[in-house]
């Protein structure tokens, strides 16, 4: 069998929201749909030809179960087209985009949509306590983004860690990575995201969100609020280490709220639903790696990457590599094998990421997607690289070609 070739189309994402910020009056359900019928109105594709809706989410709940489906029938979009939701942590939203590809490449669909959401802000408490009932003592309600952290390996096998955190300060007494180094790259991201902002480059890809608020008009929420433009090493040092290592506020990605989407469709129905692609999903991989050293998962997915398309770093035009936290990117580089001075520094990141621009979970994947596809146009860059690592111990990687 053939593999037809899968188009990526109008990669587009709304702003980041801090956490408990302006988008927090959105559930994920809310926003999903949001950007679902932004994707519509911009394509401008008869929606009923949607084979398919691929939606990531770190976070699930009841509230909105399978999301990409809920929330495709919460923009009120065709009750035909079925949809999913899928996890894999943090890579989830780039995994979203992979089986969308998938999908497409091998017949099963023609058009897919691909994306994620989180609302970091409306994560909820629960309780495993109460479903065969509580006689006497006391409840415990865990909050979902903590266990989901503490929980993201089985302790039998690997003990207890206590968080995402710890496993960014083994890297860094790993990689001997100093509170300095992780400062002066964090100022960097930051200052990279308030002039990728400055000189616009963010602009197509954002899709305003109507916020409701308590009293008055709701409020237009379109500009990413997470990163500190003002940022100095000064500033930065002046931040107290969350653990007492290398980590702080500053120099490690955000809790979010945001949602992403793009088209994926088969190289050969452009022309009949009068779309244009941006860039064509070339190849990806994932890998697993230690949960304790989970932040150098994008090492060996990139490794398998490379040695399944035959493709290397000097066929790579742009780098993605999201920031779950300074001392892990900066890990991530010496395990690549890359010096301080070196060249590729200059096309890693080039408009900040998760430490300036947020890492809301489901949806980081698709809003790296959206920035990296039009990098490649502004540049007339080939391929761009989009990688991550993900708690609990994997990596995720995947090359996308500058459509002609």
């Amino acid at each position: 069998m053939t593999l037809r070739r899968a188009a990526i189309v109008m990669p587009i994402r709304t702003a980041v929201g801090k956490f408990g910020g302006s988008l927090s009056p959105m559930t994920a359900g809310e926003l999903g749909a949001v950007i679902l019928k932004a994707l519509i109105e911009r394509t401008k594709i008869d929606p009923a030809r949607v084979d398919d809706v691929v939606f990531s989410q770190g976070y699930g709940n009841g509230e909105a179960p399978a999301i990409g489906h809920w929330s495709w029938l919460a923009a009120d979009l065709p009750l035909e087209v079925p949809g999913y939701q899928l996890d894999r942590r943090c890579g989830s939203g780039l995994q979203a985009i992979v089986n969308a590809a998938m999908m497409v490449q091998t017949g099963m669909s023609d058009v897919v949509v691909a994306g994620g959401v989180e609302s970091m802000s409306n994560v909820e408490h629960y309780s495993t306590d109460l479903r065969g009932g509580k006689r006497s003592g006391n409840i415990t309600l865990h909050d979902r983004l903590t266990r989901g952290r503490l929980m993201s390996q089985p302790t039998e096998r690997f003990g207890v860690i206590s968080g995402m955190i710890e496993t960014a300060e083994n890297l860094a007494r790993d990689y001997d990575i100093s509170r300095e180094q992780a400062d002066a790259y964090a100022v960097r991201s930051h200052q990279r995201a308030a002039a990728a902002w400055a000189n616009g480059m963010f602009d197509d890809e954002i899709v305003p969100v109507v916020v409701p608020q308590r009293k008055g008009a709701p409020a237009i929420f379109a500009h990413d609020e997470g990163y500190r433009g003002d940022a100095t090493m000064a500033s930065l040092g002046a931040l107290k280490a969350i653990e007492g290592g290398v980590v702080t506020a500053g120099n490690a990605s955000q809790q979010n709220d945001a949602a992403a989407a793009c088209l994926v469709v088969a190289e050969d129905k452009l022309d009949e639903l009068g779309v244009e692609p941006i860039a064509f999903y070339h190849s990806s991989a994932a890998a697993g790696c230690d949960p304790s050293r989970m932040g150098i998962g994008p090492v060996p997915a990139v490794q398998r990457l490379f040695a399944r398309s035959g493709l290397g770093w000097g066929d790579i035009d742009l780098v993605e590599l999201n920031e779950a936290f300074a001392p892990q990117v900066l890990a991530v580089l010496k395990g690549w094998g890359w010096s301080d001075d070196d060249g590729r520094n200059e096309i890693l990141n080039v408009n900040g990421s998760g430490i300036s621009l947020g890492h809301p979970i489901g949806a980081t994947g698709g809003r790296i997607l959206a920035n990296l596809t039009r990098e490649l146009v502004r540049t007339k860059g080939r391929y761009g690289l989009e990688t991550m690592c993900i708690g609990g111990g994997q990596g995720i990687a995947a090359i996308f070609e500058r459509a002609a």
